[in-house]
């Protein structure tokens, strides 16, 4: 992928992207990569295209090659409180405030930046077009995965190691077999049905 890249006073650029936004369950993960032009990292591009096997080995050269990268999240408190969308630009500011090196740009995946210092702009559909996106996708996706492959073990039979919390018939069968459990995002309307309905439940067996 090539893009231009700003001239900057430091020449250090980050990029910045977050993964979790639709899922019914789970935080939304984000993170931030400044690359290290010297050690070039092939096959970068956006996270949703590459199989699984792909995305863990170049979580390992990213993490071993970049010049630095962090991680940033937001609760699903958080989500249900503000909305996903500013959930997410918290998630992203976390993550580039998090970085040991400081950039003097910033690239964000989609349509809006956090409301940071940061000179920054945002790049519609950047996870395609930017290596620094695409490195941060990949990093936010394996991560975020990797998260809900453990809750799979702490709240079984909702199948998040399968669907990752987003909603699938399975997860949806399970959602009105189950209820909603503690990382389900109450803010979300198959969640706020399920809730609805479990209220309903309750009230006739006391009633």
């Amino acid at each position: 992928m090539s893009f231009p890249y700003p001239e900057t006073e430091h020449k250090l650029v980050a990029g910045v992207d977050e993964v979790g936004r639709g899922p019914l369950a789970g935080d939304v993960v984000a993170a931030a990569v400044i690359l290290d032009p010297e050690r070039p990292i092939t096959g970068l591009r956006d996270s949703k295209k590459l199989s699984e096997r792909q995305r863990e080995r170049l979580y390992d050269s990213i993490a071993e090659r970049a010049l630095c990268y962090a991680l940033g999240r937001a609760s699903v408190e958080e989500i249900d409180s503000l909305n996903i969308l500013q959930a997410s630009l918290l998630a992203m500011s976390r993550a580039a405030t998090a970085l040991s090196v400081q950039p003097g740009f910033v690239y964000v995946d989609g349509l809006h930046c956090p409301r940071w210092a940061y000179a920054s702009t945002a790049v519609v559909k950047g996870d395609s077009r930017v290596d620094c996106i695409a490195a941060a996708s990949i990093l936010a996706k394996v991560t975020r995965d990797r998260e809900m492959d453990t809750l799979e073990a702490q709240y079984p039979g909702y199948g998040f190691a399968q669907h990752k919390g987003y909603p699938t018939a399975v997860h949806l069968e399970a959602l009105g077999r189950l209820g909603p459990c503690a990382i389900h995002r109450r803010s979300y309307g198959p969640v706020k049905r399920a809730v609805q309905v479990q209220t309903r439940e309750t009230a006739r067996d006391h009633g």
